[in-house]
Formats: C-alpha cells, structure tokens, sequence
C-alpha cells in the first residue's frame, strides 16, 4: 500500500503571513491525521519562512502516524532539529539556503561519502533515511551506497509533462522504481503530484511505499475541504 503524508509548509506559509496562529497547524495537522493522511511531512527552511522549528517540537508529541522531516543536512540546526525530534524518517534534499522550493535531487557520486557520514549519523539515532533522487539510474545506485534506506523520486518534471506526454515522462521514474527495488531500496515520491496526475504515477511506478503532497492539496482543500480532498488523495493511491 503507497501512504499518503501530507505536507503542511503551505499551512504554516498562511499562519505566517498574519502573525497569530490562524490556521492552527498543529490542529490541521491532527485532522489531516484523522481525515485517513497515513504521515504529517514538514520541511523546515533555515528562514523558516513557513515551518518554524518550534513547530517541529510542537507536532513530534501530538502525531500518531508517521512523522516525516525534510531538509538539507549540510545545515547543521537542521541535523541538530532532526536528532532532538527522532522522527520516524528524514528526507534528505539539497535545497540552497534561500531556494523557493525543491527544484533538484542529489547528485549521490558526488556527494558519496558526505551523504554516507550523514547518514550513518541518522541511522544510528534510529530514524530511517531517505534521500531526494531524480529518476536517474545512475543516482539511484549511488543512493543505494551510502547506506541510505529509501529514495524519494523528486516528480516535477513528470508533473510539468503529465499533460502533453505522459506516457513518455513516466519511463523514467518506472525504471527507477524497479531498480530502487532490486537494490533493496524503498520508494517515496514527491513534488507537485496532484489529483489529475496521482492516479497514473502510482500504477506506473512499482515498490511505490509513500508519496508526499503539500501544495496541490492544500489548494484542492480550499475548495473541497480538507477531510474530503485527504479521501480523494487516498482512492487515487488504492
């Protein structure tokens, strides 16, 4: 079965912009999880523009499924956050210090024995590892290296040609998927997947463990409601 964790940063980026605790993340985050969401995802940016760290403790006692923290290990308050917390898994992913968003996977030849020490580091402390992968072969084996326990395949190239030639842009992540999985490695996926495009990537993609979804969500969730649209994200991953 593919979980759905759901990333509350947009959540956290319209408290923000007020001041005050409307809306109240830690509750959207406690109905996410009641409204069916298997993971509560986050992503804590040095800025922290959206997700503060104080939320990261807040939500560490008040989660019941799986908490999943995102962010760039080269960032030593975030390895220092991470080891506090000890949630269930760390995503690693590359992210500049001022960076928008995600836009890039690591480069796992490169960055080898950094991204081994880090984390030996991480898994030593418990927590399961996961590293932020384009769908390239050659990346996926080099995540395979550094001891990391899973890959989250980074979706915004095939969500940007999903429309137009989805049939073509979905090959790779296929072929990452069953190379992940002949290696031993679990697959997460994430970055711009929505309702339109949920459905296609999961029958295409095998050894698919969890995906996390923030921005399109949020956004169906403005329309639809949040209980609603966690149910429709969850029938397009049966």
């Amino acid at each position: 079965m593919t979980k759905l964790s759901v990333n509350i940063n947009k959540i956290a980026t319209i408290r923000n912009s007020r001041g005050g605790n409307t809306p109240n993340l830690l509750q959207v985050a406690q109905d996410a999880e009641r409204f069916g969401a298997q993971g509560i995802t986050v992503h804590p940016r040095p800025d922290e523009r959206h997700i503060r760290y104080q939320d990261v403790y807040d939500l560490k006692p008040l989660l019941k499924t799986e908490f999943n923290i995102e962010g760039n290990p080269k960032i030593q308050k975030f390895v220092d956050l991470v080891l506090d917390v000890k949630p269930e898994q760390v995503t690693l992913v590359p992210d500049g210090d001022n960076q928008l968003t995600s836009d890039h996977g690591w480069d796992t030849i490169a960055n080898k024995d950094y991204l081994t020490d880090i984390i030996n580091t991480f898994k030593n402390a418990g927590i399961r590892t996961s590293i932020f992968v384009d769908p390239n072969l050659q990346m996926v084996k080099g995540a395979k290296e550094t001891g990391a326990d899973r890959i989250e395949l980074y979706t915004e190239e095939y969500a940007r040609l999903f429309y137009t030639e989805k049939e073509k842009v979905i090959q790779p992540f296929t072929a990452a998927a069953i190379l992940a999985g002949e290696l031993g490695l679990g697959v997460n996926a994430g970055h711009d997947l929505s309702l339109d495009n949920l459905k296609f990537f999961k029958e295409h993609v095998p050894n698919l463990l969890e995906v996390s979804i923030g921005h399109a969500l949020i956004c169906d969730a403005l329309y639809l409601g949040l209980e609603n649209t966690v149910q429709l994200y969850l029938r397009q991953l049966k």
